[in-house]
């Protein structure tokens, strides 16, 4: 089911995983800054050598040993991280530079902080900003745990300790991803609404999902003894957690806008980039949506991740589910009212999806949970809510990743998990194209999956 899932959602949603790589890591769940000698990125080529990560085919004993060349593949989305900083410099990259009026030093400062590796520690001798999104912009400066990371006996608690990431922990990983895949403070990592009209995708993220795309190894016996697993369920629901927090800190801390206008990346970019026609006999595209109490007219906050969490936290954490619901009716009220009122609002909200995000952390998805999950994501309340592209396309990634991590850990049994994918295919493709979505038509794909998911009971 991996292969199937990742090339339809590639096609489908994920044309920003090569050049929208867009993105502040804050609170206790993300890497600490680098900011010594012992955070030096040593560089790519640091990690290269057949003895190490360079291997022409997967042959190591204990991991595969060509992470290097899975890195580096010039024809999937596997290898988007090494072309993130040559695609700046090719036709679409250098198309908006040109309608930003950005020259070498500007593209630099607005781009390089996602499509290359800042190295905020410091640049080794065979350091490279051309290698684009390398090992240590995601590990981690190795000037330190280098050494001990290529011996026998070294060990990976002893690795972290040095200053390696712990990515295996779901927090620390959505902490480095949302850095350039949400949005950011620190330089060149905001893909602002300037940006994107200048011809930048729209950024959209989902920790699982991506984790997915860029896989350079393999959960087995000796991952699980030297790391543990968190599993795809556990980094769903923390990554939908995590992003929510990052996109509503950074609304209330950002200081952003043009002019009268605020930020407008923040804001659902299809629910307001809509067709528009003097035609008499034409009918609004806009639908009321019960979880956004907002008047008609109204920009909305971009809910995708909001709509996702409330199905998680309905089913595991109740309580806090329906203080995340109460908390997000009150802050689109408050947008809707007043910029200083929206900024109180929004801290409330985050601080709900922090408390969920290690309520989630905290525990292991049972297969009913799981099952529970994607029924309140397929029908009922909480369908009403997918009036808009971006909600909708979160929803078909969510039940497409829940029920991969449940077939993959052994939970429901893959090949009735299989015989679903026509119906989840058809989902897929009513949000192929934002321009094309119809909501009614995408809740009626989805009954379909609901439908088909009832024999995994």
């Amino acid at each position: 089911m991996g292969e199937g899932r990742t090339s339809r959602v590639i096609g489908a949603l994920c044309a920003a995983a090569v050049l929208g790589i867009g993105a502040l890591a804050m609170g206790a769940a993300t890497a600490a800054p680098e900011s010594s000698n012992r955070a030096t990125h040593e560089g790519v080529a640091s990690c290269a050598g057949s003895t190490c990560h360079s291997r022409q085919v997967d042959s190591g004993v204990n991991v595969r040993q060509n992470e290097l060349i899975t890195w580096q593949d010039p024809s999937s989305v596997a290898g988007a991280h090494s072309r993130a900083y040559r695609v700046v410099y090719e036709a679409r990259g250098e198309a908006i530079a040109r309608k930003m009026g950005l020259n070498a030093d500007g593209v630099a400062r607005q781009c390089l902080g996602c499509h290359s590796d800042p190295a905020a520690g410091g640049r080794g001798a065979r350091f490279q900003s051309s290698d684009g999104v390398g090992c240590e912009a995601c590990h981690g400066g190795s000037g330190a745990w280098l050494a001990s990371h290529r011996t026998v006996t070294g060990t990976h608690a002893d690795n972290i300790s040095r200053g390696m990431r712990a990515l295996e922990n779901p927090k620390v990983r959505a902490g480095v991803c949302l850095d350039c895949h949400f949005g950011g403070s620190k330089p060149g990592q905001f893909v602002s609404h300037e940006i994107m009209a200048a011809g930048h995708p729209r950024v959209a993220f989902e920790l699982d999902l991506f984790s997915s795309l860029q896989q350079h190894w393999d959960v087995d016996a000796d991952y699980v003894k030297r790391k543990t697993y968190a599993g795809g369920v556990k980094t769903w629901a923390v990554g939908q957690a995590m992003a929510l927090d990052r996109a509503l800190t950074l609304y209330g801390t950002s200081g952003r806008g043009q002019g009268a206008f605020p930020e407008l990346y923040f804001f659902d970019c299809h629910a307001c980039h809509r067709q528009i026609s003097d035609d008499p006999k034409a009918r609004p595209q806009w639908q009321a949506n019960p979880g956004r109490p907002i008047p008609a007219g109204t920009p909305p906050f971009n809910d995708e991740n909001m709509i996702m969490l409330s199905a998680a936290a309905k089913v595991v954490a109740p309580a806090l589910g329906a203080r995340l619901d109460a908390d997000s009716r009150a802050f689109h009220v408050a947008l809707a009212r007043d910029k200083a009122e929206s900024v109180r609002a929004a801290a409330k909200l985050a601080a709900t999806a922090r408390a969920l995000s290690d309520a989630f952390a905290a525990r292991n998805f049972s297969r009913a949970e799981t099952l529970a999950i994607v029924d309140a994501i397929l029908q009922g309340e909480i369908t009403r809510r997918y009036t808009d592209y971006a909600g909708s396309a979160q929803a078909v990634m969510a039940a497409d990743t829940l029920l991969n991590a449940m077939a993959n850990s052994g939970q429901v049994d893959r090949g009735a998990v299989s015989r679903m994918r026509p119906n989840l295919d058809r989902a897929y493709a009513q949000v192929r194209d934002p321009n094309n979505y119809r909501p009614d038509a995408f809740r009626a794909s989805l009954t379909q999956v609901a439908q088909a998911a009832r024999s995994l009971r």
